[in-house]
């Protein structure tokens, strides 16, 4: 994932200019933690909205583009129930917002250092994991989303797999990496661009710091992101 500004294009480049600020999902090839790199037009690489910072844009595209992909599998549309397992992450906090754009009822998970967050983001109801330990109610989802995977589990996440409607269903982000598009990631665009969804970032680091960045998101205690931040003069 990166964003920065278009200093070189190819003779037949012709989605983008020279001077342009774009942003770029880059699946497992590299490129964030870099001054420059290459890219073909036809990767999954948008303008970037002119509302935000290069390190806000950064933050879309990883927890974005996985949202949008496990919630367009679970046929996501207006007034469908969903719940969202691991709702502070960056991509819980996109799938709040995204389930909320298409018109469902948002019911987030998180722990009690992020109710307020996810409360901010739109969630119509926000349970807290470290003290709920079932959903009660016998209230059924259409779309059971667990935005933190496998590793991670709790009584009230066992609990939430039970709850599905006839017909629901429940998707993992361990099931499989999104089918990124540029597409796709045109719309998370214009999303932002209109102020239907904001990036979340936890903390920013200059590139200098990089280890203790990982060292940092390694800990499994991140909300939303974390950006780094690659200087000119490097």
């Amino acid at each position: 994932m990166l964003a920065g500004e278009v200093e070189q294009a190819g003779k037949r480049v012709r989605r983008f200019r020279v001077g342009d600020r774009v942003f770029a999902f880059t699946m497992f090839h590299g490129g964030g933690f870099a001054q420059y790199t290459c890219l073909g037009e036809n990767k999954t690489i948008a303008l970037t909205p002119s509302n935000l910072s290069d390190e806000e844009a950064a933050a879309i595209p990883y927890g974005g583009l996985m949202a949008l992909h496990h919630l367009r599998k679970g046929n996501i549309q207006s007034g469908r129930q969903v719940l969202i397992y691991g709702a502070s992450g960056a991509t819980g906090t996109s799938a709040v917002q995204l389930a909320r754009h298409f018109g469902a009822e948002v019911t987030a998970v998180c722990s009690t250092t992020n109710l307020e967050l996810v409360k901010s983001l739109g969630a119509d109801t926000v349970l807290d994991y470290t003290t709920q330990h079932d959903l009660g109610g016998g209230k059924l989802y259409d779309i059971v989303l667990d935005a933190v995977g496998r590793r991670k589990t709790s009584a009230l996440k066992v609990d939430c797999r039970q709850a599905l409607a006839p017909g629901g269903k429940y998707l993992s982000v361990d099931d499989e990496m999104p089918k990124a598009s540029a597409g796709a990631l045109t719309l998370l665009a214009e999303l932002a661009e209109a102020g239907k969804l904001r990036p979340v970032i936890d903390r920013r680091y200059p590139l200098e710091q990089i280890a203790e960045a990982h060292r940092y998101v390694e800990l499994g205690h991140k909300k939303g992101n974390v950006a780094i931040t690659v200087s000119h003069d490097c």
